[in-house]
């Protein structure tokens, strides 16, 4: 996989900043909540054809590295004793 900064671009005056797919109007957000309702890749390429596969896989390496720099605090109910 290609770094995900050639595939992901942040503009203010698209999508009002927030993290797109380079050259679209397709947030990454978008691209993850379709990921996190089970829609497989193809699916997600089929469903937004500006959007390719290495965009897709390039949104899960974005996320992941969101993941590894920001601590979400999780509610006392949700902790396993």
């Amino acid at each position: 996989m290609k770094n995900w900064r050639d595939h992901i671009t942040s503009d203010p005056n698209v999508c009002h900043g927030r993290a797109c797919i380079r050259g679209t109007r397709v947030m990454v957000s978008v691209v993850l909540d379709n990921l996190a309702a089970a829609r497989s890749p193809a699916e997600i390429v089929t469903d937004y054809p500006t959007v390719t596969l290495d965009d897709v896989l390039a949104t899960i390496a974005y996320a992941a590295e969101l993941a590894h720099q920001r601590i979400v605090p999780f509610p006392q109910s949700a902790c396993r004793p």
